[in-house]
């Protein structure tokens, strides 16, 4: 989405290529990472507890050096574009690094994660335009509302603000969760038309964005009974709403050009 539009429409490819594998490498060191970070309490759950450090199959040292191995090479990627991406990727390493730190510090990490996440939305307009300007940051705070919607519906973590307890977090009321849920998706399709507004964009743009909209209502449907089946198949369909989003985009530059 960044990279489409920071170039309106027009991505120069080989930066479009640096940027898709950087994304698959600074995850990938991100997931070891966080694997790391938790290493002492997933052998202890059975959702995690497969998981190659928990299990034995991986060594502490050799996790770091997978870590920093990866992201050299996404390092590496980044040399041919400008110093201000560079400095950018600074920051992009520090978030990706602390994220599953902070999960024995926040209440809500995915707001944290959510930075980590979208941080390459001002990266590919610093790489496509030589600056960031507020468009980035508005796009990356809609991905921080969306990212933290796609996390809470499967694991619900913030429920340790009102439950003051980490181990065993109790259920908000119904309403406030459904409400603070509806907010966030509010959030990212707000913002996100407020770009478009900016932009001036056409019925295209705002078309994917209804479907975006109909796709959120169809996701606090399925969570609202909060029953964990329904909230990760919510977390698996998100993927459907960011295309909604995308497609829009793509496809309102593409007639934009006829």
């Amino acid at each position: 989405m960044g990279q489409w539009l920071a170039s309106n429409g027009q991505p120069h490819w080989l930066i479009l290529w640096i940027f898709v594998m950087g994304v698959v490498l600074m995850r990938s060191a991100g997931c070891v990472i966080n694997d790391y970070a938790d290493r002492n309490f997933d052998p202890h759950v059975a959702r995690t507890r497969e998981r190659p450090m928990a299990a034995g199959k991986v060594s502490s040292k050799e996790a770091l050096l997978l870590a920093g191995g990866l992201s050299l090479l996404a390092f590496l990627l980044i040399l041919p574009l400008n110093t201000l991406v560079l400095k950018l990727s600074v920051v992009a390493l520090f978030l990706a690094a602390s994220y599953p730190f902070t999960k024995r510090v926040f209440a809500i990490p995915q707001a944290y994660l959510g930075i980590a996440f979208g941080f390459g939305i001002p990266m590919s307009y610093a790489a496509l335009r030589g600056e960031v300007p507020m468009e980035a940051w508005i796009l990356m705070l809609a991905n921080v509302f969306w990212r933290w919607l796609t996390i809470r519906n499967t694991r619900w973590s913030t429920a340790r603000t009102t439950s003051g307890s980490a181990s065993r977090p109790r259920r908000s009321p119904s309403a406030l969760r459904s409400g603070a849920i509806a907010l966030c998706y509010a959030a990212t399709l707000g913002l996100l038309g407020w770009v478009g507004m900016q932009r001036e964009m056409g019925v295209a743009f705002y078309g994917g964005l209804v479907v975006a909209a109909a796709i959120a209502l169809y996701h606090m449907a399925l969570i609202r009974q909060r029953d964990p089946k329904q909230c990760f198949r919510a977390f698996l369909h998100n993927t459907w709403l960011g295309a909604a989003v995308f497609g829009g985009i793509a496809l309102q530059f593409l007639l934009s050009r006829l």
